[in-house]
């Protein structure tokens, strides 16, 4: 059904007119609130009773689909998590997480207190149905009712948050993981209530590194500690997973040493493409080209973003500040990549820094030269590169930490790419 339909059926239902009730609807969903949620708000806002004409049905998580609409599922608490959010202007605590049955896992949203934690075993009765990240998950409001299930549930799936770093995934709310902080700095942001504190970094375990956000900075975070984060949730950023502690998480130091990896994950660029993003990883190839937009560069002084004839795209005209940048392909016969490269690594690779590119461009009265030079040194030469690689529909791009030409053996490498491609 259309927004116009549900406008529609509910100013009829409720003697109200049809543009103010579409016009509140519509400010309902645009924060994301589920339709029939937001369809009971605006019929208390009218003088209704809030209540909907839809019967839920009883389903098993794995059947439960968006256009449901409402439905009832008896199922176990696998995680609860809590966290407030921006609504309607206000600051509101929701609890979230998973929950699960013989067949399948679902994440929910819960907008009112809940009187359950992991490992109970609930039905959950009129709970909305809405699409989040191309999944079905449950929403719980006011109209939904929670009871204790007649009998245990059984499901295969593990009651509780607890996770390796590497098993994180955009969506998982309620997670619990023991890390070391690699790196930490304090940052103001712009924020829903203005100038905010936060602290931003990454933090390792065994099995890999993912960036860090804490939006109430803790204390124990701090560069070289090893903790145990307790009710964090995990947004994407830049294409990888990114953990995020709240006010509302526990931070407690650990009384054993977490170890970060000592090197990343080395992967075929195509496989790595495939993965959709990753945080930390290694990918080997032979640099085919150097695109445009490489060499000596402006950038725009508020933003950071490079200006095109002295424009930015988000401030106008600007007087832009001079920097270096690579941007190459690297192909390893499984895929390709976009490798950036920023001013060190692009000054390591070009022989000098932006004085000496400038110089050499005021010689020659053209930028340009400077990607030339860049271009005779790296193209048709294989590099071994780390770094963070993100995947979208422009395609994939490595920000590169490292950049280091390689000095393998080519059969070595060749046995190597031959085994890959056999498993």
């Amino acid at each position: 059904m259309q927004l116009d339909d549900h406008a529609e059926e509910l100013a009829s239902d409720l003697g109200a007119d049809k543009a103010e009730v579409k016009e509140d609807l519509q400010s309902l969903l645009d924060y994301n609130v589920p339709i029939e949620e937001a369809k009971g708000s605006v019929r208390r806002k009218h003088g209704g009773d809030g209540g909907s004409s839809a019967t839920p049905t009883a389903k098993s998580l794995a059947d439960v689909d968006p256009e449901d609409g409402s439905v009832t599922v008896t199922v176990r608490v696998l995680t609860k998590g809590m966290r407030s959010i921006r609504y309607q202007g206000e600051d509101q605590v929701i609890r979230e997480g998973e929950f699960a049955d013989g067949s399948d896992r679902i994440a929910y949203t819960a907008w009112e207190p809940v009187d359950f934690e992991p490992g109970d075993s609930i039905t959950v009765g009129n709970a909305n149905v809405r699409e989040w990240e191309g999944k079905p998950e449950l929403n719980l409001g006011t109209n939904t009712t929670v009871a204790a299930a007649s009998d245990p549930v059984e499901t295969p799936y593990e009651v509780g948050g607890d996770r390796d770093l590497i098993d994180l995934e955009p969506g998982d709310r309620g997670r619990t993981v023991e890390v070391t902080v690699v790196e930490v700095e304090s940052r103001t942001i712009d924020g829903r209530d203005g100038e905010t504190e936060i602290l931003s970094g990454v933090v390792a375990d065994e099995s890999a590194r993912l960036p860090v956000t804490d939006w109430d900075p803790h204390a124990e975070l701090e560069e070289g500690a090893s903790l145990r984060l307790s009710d964090v949730y995990v947004r994407e950023y830049r294409g990888v997973p990114q953990v995020n502690v709240t006010e509302f998480s526990t931070v407690e130091r650990l009384d054993r040493e977490i170890s970060a990896p000592d090197s990343a994950p080395r992967l075929g660029v195509g496989e790595a493409v495939e993965s959709g993003g990753l945080f930390d990883v290694e990918l080997v190839g032979n640099v085919i080209e150097v695109r445009e937009g490489s060499g000596l560069i402006e950038r725009c002084p508020d933003c950071g973003r490079v200006v095109q004839n002295g424009q930015c795209r988000a401030h106008g005209e600007v007087e832009g500040e001079d920097d270096l940048r690579v941007k190459a392909i690297l192909d390893d016969g499984t895929g390709t990549v976009t490798v950036v490269l920023d001013t060190d690594l692009t000054a390591d690779v070009y022989g000098g820094g932006i004085e000496e590119a400038k110089a050499e461009a005021r010689d020659a009265m053209d930028k340009e030269v400077v990607a030339d030079a860049i271009r005779d040194r790296i193209v048709g030469r294989e590099y071994r590169v780390r770094g963070s690689l993100s995947v979208d529909e422009y395609g994939a791009n490595l920000d590169a930490e490292t950049f280091v030409e390689c000095a393998d053996d080519p059969a070595d490498r060749a046995s190597e790419l031959l085994a890959g491609v056999a498993r």
